[in-house]
């Protein structure tokens, strides 16, 4: 790879856009993090928000960066890699993020800044800088994550329910009041560690690219992951309250035991892909696995057009971030 000085302010403003797009995931995917906990009145809006930041920022000790790594170097070409891409990638994923958290609909950060990448990699280099095998595993997940969320969530719901068949109704809601703390708490730990890799992903690349790491780097700076963390830990403590009405109670009336049933699956599917190390989103995740407690009570429990509308967004996400961020890497081309 070619190491090519660029000035430090200008590294280090890419970096600073990087970590206000980090701020902006937490930001607008906080929603998928406090939406059930908040709609079935079990926390408060500030106390859920606060608790889910906390877990955010706790994944670091958690989580291998295994996201990190396939988002660093298992999406475009490392060889293609200059501050046009990098600039171009955030201005779209930003762009996208602003828009459907501007019209409170839960879109995936993590496609956009997929997205974003491919577009400002496809306007420098053409379909020769992508590489096939990564962007495979992330487009497939885009399928798999919310019929994992689906599944796991409808049988936790089936699970629950034949367990507590003889319980009451009250003594159920008490029970799972308690339960879903630790469940909004795994979907939190599990949020952060998948997406903040994301972003240290994305700066590691830059520092790459700069000099300032080397390719055969199995970590990056520490410093990187500690501001990246502590970004998107940030930006959820500020939330998405647009987002947490639809999520919470457009798609289907949740109670606490569907709510914990929700979080629960939806924390295992996002603990499996951070294993795999694939950059999933958390919004189809938590998505799916509502419809799914939804249908496991009843199908027409689950408002369909809602969910449809939502699926159109994630349908559109990459393309429109895409084209952003082509047209980005042109406007950073003429002017960084």
């Amino acid at each position: 790879m070619h190491i090519i000085q660029i000035s430090v302010y200008l590294l280090g403003f890419l970096i600073l856009l990087a970590l206000v797009f980090d701020f902006m995931n937490g930001f607008h995917d906080a929603a998928n993090a406090i939406a059930t906990v908040v709609s079935t009145g079990v926390l408060k809006p500030q106390t859920a928000v606060a608790m889910a930041a906390l877990f955010n920022f706790i994944a670091i000790m958690i989580f291998p960066l295994t996201v990190a790594a396939t988002v660093g170097k298992g999406t475009i070409d490392p060889g293609v890699v200059d501050q046009y891409i990098v600039f171009g990638a955030l201005v779209g994923a930003i762009c996208w993020n602003f828009l459907t958290w501007y019209y409170g609909i839960p879109s995936s950060s993590s496609h956009a800044l997929i997205g974003g990448l491919v577009g400002a990699a496809l306007a420098k280099s053409g379909p020769g800088a992508l590489v096939s095998a990564g962007l495979i595993k992330t487009i497939a997940f885009i399928v798999l994550s919310p019929l994992l969320g689906f599944v796991f969530g409808s049988l936790m719901m089936l699970l629950v329910s034949w367990v507590f068949v003889r319980s009451t109704p009250r003594r159920v809601d008490k029970w799972f009041r308690r339960l879903q703390l630790l469940s909004a708490s795994a979907y939190s730990l599990g949020h952060g560690g998948n997406d903040a890799q994301k972003t240290i992903g994305i700066i590691w690349m830059l520092l790459i690219f700069a000099g300032y790491a080397h390719a055969g780097d199995t970590m990056p700076p520490w410093w990187v992951i500690v501001c990246c963390y502590t970004a998107i830990s940030l930006g959820t403590l500020f939330g998405g309250w647009r987002i947490v009405k639809t999520m919470g109670q457009k798609i289907t009336k949740l109670k606490p035991v569907g709510g914990f049933c929700a979080e629960t699956g939806g924390a295992i599917t996002l603990f499996v892909a951070t294993a795999l190390g694939v950059p999933v989103s958390t919004t189809h995740t938590i998505t799916g696995a509502i419809v799914g407690v939804g249908a496991a009570q009843k199908m027409s429990a689950v408002r369909w057009g809602v969910a449809g509308n939502i699926i159109w967004a994630w349908i559109f996400t990459i393309p429109a971030s895409a084209a952003v961020a082509a047209v980005a890497w042109w406007v950073g081309h003429h002017l960084l």
